[in-house]
């Protein structure tokens, strides 16, 4: 049987288009390698930073916290936002319930970001974390300087403890 004009075209075309038919995946893998670290760094689960400086005490809690001010207490230094506001040292030694330069900071902090109206009552948010073997009575200096400073709802942080096994 005799090939037509238009088959014998498009065999050809066909023919010559057999070799095209690849995916060029470089510009696909580009956009794919943008777009996973863009969503590495913008991440929005937040998970409190913790440092080789403190141990944290663990806890049996599901909360995860929410991204506000961190008042870092270690074994050497109180840092607020991870800038060393006062040696431990010097704080314990204070006699006052209240830690002058901790409130300095916290001040400044609380002046750059207005409270509204609704959360005045509750007050500012801040995460305490806390070495575990810290004394009481300076954790409690560091939390009535916040309280002093208007951040009265206070977390403090820990290490989620796994639930027990076996059960009841």
């Amino acid at each position: 049987m005799k090939m037509s004009r238009r088959a014998k075209r498009m065999q050809r075309n066909h023919k010559r288009n057999a070799n095209k038919s690849g995916l060029n995946l470089t510009a696909l893998m580009d956009i794919f390698t943008i777009l996973v670290f863009f969503l590495m760094v913008n991440q929005s689960e937040v998970e409190v930073q913790s440092s080789d400086a403190i141990q944290l005490p663990a806890s049996l809690a599901d909360n995860k916290p929410n991204e506000n001010i961190t008042v870092l207490v270690s074994k050497d230094d109180i840092l607020v936002q991870g800038r060393a506001v006062i040696s431990t040292a010097a704080a314990s030694k204070i006699s006052g319930e209240e830690i002058a330069e901790l409130k300095k900071e916290l001040d400044y902090l609380a002046s750059r970001s207005p409270l509204p109206d609704e959360q005045k009552a509750q007050g500012r948010p801040v995460t305490i974390m806390g070495d575990k073997d810290i004394p009481y009575a300076l954790l409690k200096k560091v939390m009535n300087t916040c309280a002093k400073a208007e951040f009265n709802n206070i977390s403090l942080a820990v290490n989620q403890k796994p639930p027990a096994a076996g059960g009841a």
